[in-house]
């Protein structure tokens, strides 16, 4: 048995066919078929029902892929880690952020990141604040870029920056007109949100209940863009965070809502134990240098 072994079979499961399997491994079909069958003798177990249809995965031949998707990902980290003691800016780097964080963050990170660190190779997973988490403790994420609240004593919490919640409004609402706005204003309001799961709602939603302001429970947005469409054909108002508001749009308005809680602070979270917290640290440092030189955030 041998790693490339372990990849051949992997293959075959995940492509459900021996000459995809063979193309993705890039070798020949009667290559990788013979690999297989020796190391179903090197088992002495049955790991596949073959058929010119279809491959059908013994229950031992199911548990046997499991366990060397394991082994795979295992001998990653080992390439990871050598190439790590060499540059520890090079290699993969699986990163999550919120929904509400990577598409106005990133725009503006990535060509620094390009320039700065060029064999840091990033691959990104926008996911809700639990899952993120989730993923992280189980090592399957390096490290999530998450708004702050109290943490495991499992994980490492690196500062990135910190940001208003910015209320969002119509050109044509009164509140537009303002450069400030309180709860008085505010109440009787209603406010559109994203849908259950979204931290930025959980944020919105603490904040703006003690203030009398009303959900508009009809209508529940899947992503801040649709959320500021709706605002912007005067469906209601909904907070947003600063770095959303970088750029002027036609028909929104965003006025700073006078609230010492419409701000969160930005982290980056690792496990305490990673391998990569070094490097971590440098790209942590890296989204600190860029908000501070491409975004004009307000105080917070």
């Amino acid at each position: 048995m041998n790693i490339r072994d372990l990849e051949y079979l992997v293959a075959v499961h995940d492509m459900n066919n021996f000459s995809r399997a063979a193309e993705l491994c890039n070798v020949s079909q009667p290559t990788l078929s013979g690999q297989l069958k020796k190391l179903e003798v090197d088992l002495d177990a049955s790991l596949m029902e073959r058929s010119t249809r279809r491959v059908l995965f013994t229950p031992v031949g199911k548990s046997v892929v499991e366990h060397a998707r394991h082994v795979l990902s295992m001998v990653d980290k080992i390439h990871d880690l050598a190439s790590v003691s060499e540059d520890p800016t090079s290699g993969d780097f699986n990163i999550g952020l919120l929904p509400s964080v990577g598409p106005f963050l990133l725009p503006k990170l990535m060509p620094t990141l390009t320039k700065k660190y060029p064999k840091m190779n990033l691959f990104l997973y926008e996911l809700q604040k639990n899952k993120l988490i989730d993923k992280l403790l189980a090592g399957d994420l390096d490290a999530v870029i998450v708004s702050k609240k109290k943490w495991s004593s499992t994980v490492k919490e690196i500062p990135l920056y910190k940001e208003k919640l910015l209320l969002a409004t119509s050109s044509d609402d009164v509140l537009s007109k303002k450069t400030e706005v309180d709860n008085k204003a505010l109440k009787g309001r209603q406010l559109l949100m994203l849908e259950d799961g979204y931290c930025l709602r959980d944020e919105a939603l603490q904040l703006c209940t003690k203030a009398g302001i009303k959900e508009d429970h009809r209508f529940k947005a899947t992503s801040i863009d649709t959320l500021l469409h709706m605002v912007k054909s005067s469906k209601g108002i909904t907070l947003i965070p600063e770095l959303a508001c970088d750029q002027k749009v036609e028909g929104l308005s965003f006025v700073n809502y006078n609230s010492s809680k419409a701000k969160r602070d930005i982290v980056m979270l690792t496990r305490k134990d990673s391998f990569r917290n070094e490097s971590l640290e440098l790209l942590a440092q890296a989204i600190k240098e860029t908000v501070d030189q491409e975004f004009n955030l307000i105080d917070a």
